[in-house]
């Protein structure tokens, strides 16, 4: 089993903000979950599995996509073998699998959020990222309170937002104190919409890794899903494309998710960045991340996100690097994640152009984002312009959320803006089960339906609303046939919310 790299020494001249971070690694919050001084990935057993080129016998596939559609966690030898599979017939069985794993475990649902950059001052030099604290080019700032409050106000009364995925840099001014400030604002917000308030009803993170005592704070406060990329999973890579930093530690942030669950955060998202190193590496690190969380805590990511590289402002790794991901290959990691890890929700962002998300949606993705901005205090700008200079890469895709709804209902899916379960702790092992059994995807549409009914009356045009109309007419439909006990309660609330009731939920 390949060891991780210990971080690099510290230079002499290294900022004060950098000593900062790297003196706030405690090594105890690492080694308790550690076996004989070394991580749970295996570079060596992961390369010499994806070495084997022989492809699979098509009754070797299909047994695999079995214990799939059973929502059941697969090995890596068994990824291993369905990214040998190079049959065009395998593979069209592979990706019809894939979706109808996604319906039997969320049903027909897309939930949407915004994310909602709040800093993005950074002591660490990632040479992908823009953020990196090299890049003299980037306006670094943080927003105010009030500030804050502004965004939020748009995002929640304007767009008709109802979850963030707020982002942070790793910087000393916005440590766990900011963060927690941060979250109790946007909490705070209330705006008055069209018929009802908007207000923002769940706040997840993705912040730098954290000890466990702040990591309780931040679960005081309201955190929803605690989210932490490790970025590439392959060891060189990682110090490769780390060369400083809070960040440079990679085991600190392969076990971010062990501490959060110990804190009692117990919704919790991974991800890999696509187009550091190889791209079925990586999904070989996914997995293997998931089996240990599982294993280890008993509950696995409720969420992972699959970001392909995109262009950032002076970044040298974007333009550098060889494992640029391919639509095709883009395409090959959804399905397989989906596959490798039926359970889990999957976070498709605007990094993908418009057309891109299309391809990738019917695929087992749960959630995508909508309106998007990304630099700090974008939402209150006047301009809609992208400026590299102020964000940490470039979206591909800044379609407005009315647009995005309403493409999605002539898809046919419903855009769900619920965040009930989370308040009524359907978390943690309560939601894992639920997932398993496929009741999560049945149960969440009503609320789903609900908060759809609000969105349109609330925030909706005339044409997506239309369209909204269609997609609810089939949902109630469906809803009546195969709750019929439990539909005239479900009718009331509907109907209630249709009259200007909000927040009403099952």
């Amino acid at each position: 089993m390949t060891p991780a790299l210990p971080p690099p020494p510290l230079p002499h001249a290294l900022s004060a903000a950098a000593r900062w971070a790297r003196e706030r690694i405690r090594p105890e919050e690492i080694e308790k979950y550690r076996k004989h001084g070394r991580d749970f990935i295996d570079d060596d057993a992961i390369e010499q599995l994806l070495a084997d080129s022989a492809e699979p016998e098509p009754a070797r596939v299909r047994d695999i996509l079995a214990k799939s559609r059973a929502v059941q966690t697969l090995d890596p030898a068994e990824l291993a073998a369905l990214l040998r599979v190079r049959d065009p017939e395998l593979w069209a069985e592979m990706r019809a699998a894939a979706a109808e794993i996604k319906r039997t475990v969320y049903d027909n649902r897309i939930v949407t959020f915004a994310p909602l950059y709040i800093a993005n001052r950074c002591v660490n030099n990632c040479l992908y990222c823009g953020l990196r604290c090299e890049n003299t080019n980037m306006a670094r700032s943080a927003l105010t309170m009030d500030e804050l409050r502004r965004e939020c106000e748009i995002l929640a009364g304007v767009i008709g937002h109802k979850r963030l995925i707020i982002v942070f840099g790793e910087h000393p001014s916005t440590g766990v104190d900011y963060m927690c400030e941060a979250i109790r604002t946007i909490y705070d917000v209330k705006v008055k919409a069209r018929v009802g308030w908007g207000a923002i009803r769940r706040v997840n993170v993705n912040a730098p890794p954290l000890r466990v005592d702040e990591l309780r704070r931040l679960k005081e406060t309201g955190l929803g899903t605690y989210q932490v990329f490790q970025e590439t999973y392959h060891h060189a890579t990682y110090a490769r494309v780390h060369p400083a930093g809070f960040k440079a530690d990679y085991a600190w942030r392969l076990y971010t998710m062990h501490r959060a669950l110990e804190a009692g955060i117990d919704d919790v998202g991974i991800g890999a960045l696509f187009g550091l190193y190889d791209w079925r590496f990586e999904l070989m690190g996914l997995l293997q991340h998931a089996i240990e969380l599982e294993a280890a805590l008993g509950i696995g990511p409720h969420t992972i996100s699959f970001p392909r590289l995109e262009p950032a402002e002076n970044a040298p790794y974007v333009q550098e690097t060889r494992y640029a991901v391919s639509d095709e290959d883009m395409e090959k990691i959804v399905v397989l994640i989906r596959l490798a890890v039926p359970y889990t929700g999957m976070i498709l962002t605007a990094r993908e152009n418009a057309d891109m998300r299309r391809r990738l949606l019917p695929l087992g993705v749960t959630q995508t984002d909508a309106s998007s901005r990304i630099g700090i205090g974008a939402y209150a700008a006047p301009s809609e312009a992208q400026h590299g200079d102020r964000q940490q890469f470039l979206l591909g895709d800044t379609r407005s959320l009315d647009e995005v709804v309403g493409e999605l209902a002539r898809m046919g899916y419903i855009t769900s803006f619920c965040t009930a379960g989370y308040r009524c702790g359907r978390t943690g092992q309560c939601i894992m089960d639920l997932l398993r059994s496929g009741a999560e995807g049945k149960f969440c549409k009503l609320n789903a339906v609900l908060t759809f009914r609000e969105w349109l009356d609330d925030f909706a045009s005339p044409e997506t609303k239309a369209a909204g109309e269609a997609v609810l007419a089939r949902e109630l439909e469906e809803i009546r046939t195969r709750a019929p006990k439990g539909f005239p309660k479900f009718m009331e609330f509907y109907e209630r919310t249709a009259r200007g009731e909000r927040d009403l939920y099952f």
